[in-house]
């Protein structure tokens, strides 16, 4: 599924970078004695010994961290299924979420001292116990108890996903998005974890202000999601559409007896054309015609009349549209604010 893609990409790209900013700290705890003791030994061999030392437990961390976080998506989802989110609702978890990811940004830039309110840390008692577990104990158990545990400190790039596995509804979906993700963080949290031993806090400046910076611009698009669930005409994604030549589709005129027909193809990329031109003042039948589609645009929304259809993966769905009046415009989505488009009213 390319939301699927979206997610592990997302998790190569930032996600390693924000979960390292924010859960890196565990894995160097328990690591440190091993390090000291590694570090230690005088000559080649000390150096020969630590590679494989010192990659065992961050597999074992990272292994750990992967497990909790897609049982964490299948509750999510399950979660997900009974709250039955509306768009208006999802609208509004983006944009806390929006909030969320900003604030911490600013707070990590140092902007002001009220943005520290917005870091997230787990309570006092699991804080000591953890590092009581990591300065007492130089077994592997320490880096899988640390790996389940960062489930209790999510950044913020996790904290959307989490969302996203809620909004799935659905336990399955939900899992595994959640294994998307943090699958794609692992390469990088363990080649930073990795040579962390060697460039020691000579690039943890520079981490957190690129961390930071990919917050503000997932807060951003957080924002432009929850604009696109309400179906506003205002936001980033529908800026750069005007910018480009929209396609039109044709309608086809009905009779008597049926409404005027309009055809919306649905693919893994988002809705083509994005722009439909329909009658004013006449009832319309809309097909929305999936082949092979898998994305989530199969989530079709219409905010504004409250319509939302579950797509097949191929197949032809049909939706009534009311009549509405001349220079009408309503918005069309799926269930995620990533693909976007509109029904202009002539």
């Amino acid at each position: 599924m390319l939301s699927l893609w979206v997610a592990f990409i997302t998790g190569l790209t930032t996600g390693g970078l924000s979960c390292m900013a924010v859960q890196g700290g565990l894995l160097a705890s328990s690591l440190a004695s091993q390090i000291e003791k590694e570090v230690g030994v005088p000559g080649k061999k000390s150096k020969q010994k630590r590679s494989p030392h010192i990659a065992l437990p961050i597999t074992l961390f990272l292994v750990a961290k992967l497990i909790a976080y897609t049982l964490l998506g299948a509750l999510l989802g399950a979660l997900g299924s009974v709250l039955q989110m509306t768009p208006t609702m999802r609208a509004i978890l983006q944009f806390l979420i929006a909030i969320f990811m900003i604030g911490n940004a600013l707070r990590m830039l140092n902007v002001h001292p009220i943005f520290r309110y917005f870091s997230f840390e787990p309570p006092a008692a699991v804080t000591r116990f953890i590092r009581k577990k990591s300065k007492n104990q130089a077994s592997f158990f320490t880096p899988i108890f640390l790996g389940v545990l960062t489930i209790l400190i999510p950044c913020g790039i996790t904290q959307s996903m989490m969302a996203g596995a809620i909004a799935t509804g659905k336990p399955l979906l939900g899992a595994a998005l959640m294994f998307a993700f943090v699958l794609g963080t692992s390469p990088v949290f363990f080649i930073l974890s990795y040579f962390a031993t060697k460039l020691g806090s000579l690039l943890e400046k520079q981490l957190v202000r690129v961390v930071a910076v990919v917050l503000l611009v997932l807060g951003l698009l957080s924002i432009d999601t929850g604009l696109n669930l309400l179906g506003s005409p205002y936001s980033i994604t529908k800026l750069l559409q005007t910018n480009t030549q929209p396609q039109v589709a044709e309608v086809v005129p009905g009779d008597a007896t049926s409404a005027n027909v309009i055809t919306l193809n649905v693919v893994n990329s988002g809705y083509q054309p994005s722009v439909l031109q329909a009658p004013a003042n006449t009832e319309l039948t809309l097909n929305l015609v999936t082949k092979r589609t898998t994305s989530c645009s199969r989530a079709f929304l219409i905010p504004e009349l409250n319509i939302s259809e579950l797509l097949k993966e191929t197949g032809t769905q049909s939706v009534t549209i009311p009549p509405q009046p001349a220079g009408k415009k309503i918005a069309f989505t799926c269930s995620m604010g990533m693909y976007t488009g509109e029904i202009v009213f002539n």
